[in-house]
């Protein structure tokens, strides 16, 4: 296995990571609930909502560097 493939492997599975994660995200539009407040009224949703937000930008800043790693073809073949 050449550097080149760990890298692809990295970069597909950050992909596959990403797109599971975007779908776990709830929706913002919160709907006639957040008049009343109901939308925040657990904490510990919210935290898992900030937990699941850090996993989602780290990964897209993986994604998205490794992009520009492998287009500009700075790795050994």
């Amino acid at each position: 296995m050449t550097v080149s493939n760990i890298v692809q492997g990295i970069w597909a599975l950050s992909a596959v990571g990403l797109i599971v994660l975007v779908l776990l995200h709830s929706p913002k539009g919160d709907g006639i609930g957040a008049i009343g407040g109901q939308a925040q009224l657990f904490s510990s949703a919210k935290s898992a909502e900030n937990t699941l937000n850090r996993i989602t930008w780290a990964l897209t800043v993986i994604f998205l560097g490794l992009t520009v790693v492998l287009s500009a073809g700075w790795l050994p073949k």
